[in-house]
C-alpha cells in the first residue's frame, strides 16, 4: 500500500504584532532606521505604535504582483500627472501608521509638495490610489481593515485583489465596498483616466 504525501494544505498566516506602548515608542526616524537594518521582513506600524512583521510573499505573488506594477508604470509614464510606487514604499499616514500598499499612485503635484528630506523616507501622505494583492497566506480581514484605513486616510480608490477567491473589492470614500466576481479588467475610473488593469496575467 502506498501512501499519498503531496497533497499541502495553505494556512493563512497574520502578521507578528510587535507591541511598543507604553514603553517603547519609536521616532519616525527610529523607525525608518528599523526597518532599513531589517530589510529581509516587510514591516509595517499601526496608529498606536505597535510593529507588524511580515514574511516575504511568496515567487509567485511577487511575479504576479510584478506585472500589476508594470501596468500601473506604463500608464503612469504616459499619462505624466503622477507618480507610481511599487510594494517596498512605504507612507506615514494622516493617523500616524505606516503602511506599504503592493502598489500606489500619488498626483505629481501632491508628492512635488512634500520636502525633498521627507519624500527619502516614510514620505507623510497617503496615496490617492492603492492596490493590495491577497496571497495564498494573506488573511483577509487583515487586508480590508487596511484597505479601511487608506480609505479613512485618504486614498480615493483602492483594489484588494483577491487571487484565493478571484475576487475584487474596490473602495471608494462615503460608498459601500464592491464586490467583483472573476473580473478580467479594472479600470481606473476617474482618478486614472485611461488605466485598465488586466487581471489575466493576476490571476
Amino acid at each position: 500500500m502506498t501512501t499519498n504525501l503531496s497533497t499541502s494544505v495553505t494556512t493563512e498566516i497574520l502578521p507578528m504584532v510587535l507591541q511598543m506602548r507604553p514603553n517603547v515608542m519609536m521616532t519616525d526616524d527610529q523607525f525608518f532606521d528599523f526597518c532599513q537594518l531589517n530589510r529581509d521582513y516587510r514591516i509595517e506600524r499601526n496608529a498606536v505604535g505597535d510593529l507588524l512583521i511580515m514574511s516575504p510573499t511568496g515567487s509567485e505573488t511577487d511575479e504576479r504582483n510584478f506585472d500589476l506594477i508594470g501596468q500601473l508604470w506604463i500608464w503612469t509614464k504616459k499619462d505624466g500627472t503622477g507618480v507610481g510606487f511599487g510594494s517596498s514604499g512605504g507612507f506615514t499616514l494622516p493617523n500616524g501608521a505606516v503602511r506599504s500598499p503592493d502598489a500606489a499612485w500619488i498626483k505629481r503635484t501632491n508628492w512635488e509638495a512634500i520636502p525633498a528630506e521627507q519624500r527619502k523616507k516614510f514620505a507623510p501622505i497617503c496615496p490617492e490610489f492603492v492596490i493590495e494583492l491577497r496571497s495564498e497566506t494573506d488573511n483577509l480581514k487583515t487586508l480590508q481593515e487596511k484597505m479601511e484605513e487608506y480609505i479613512n486616510n485618504g486614498t480615493q480608490l483602492g483594489w484588494l485583489i483577491d487571487r484565493k477567491q478571484r475576487k475584487v473589492f474596490i473602495y471608494r470614500p462615503h460608498t459601500a465596498v464592491e464586490e467583483l466576481n472573476n473580473p478580467q479588467t479594472l479600470s481606473g475610473e476617474d482618478l486614472l483616466p485611461g488605466f485598465v488593469l488586466d487581471l489575466s496575467q493576476v490571476w
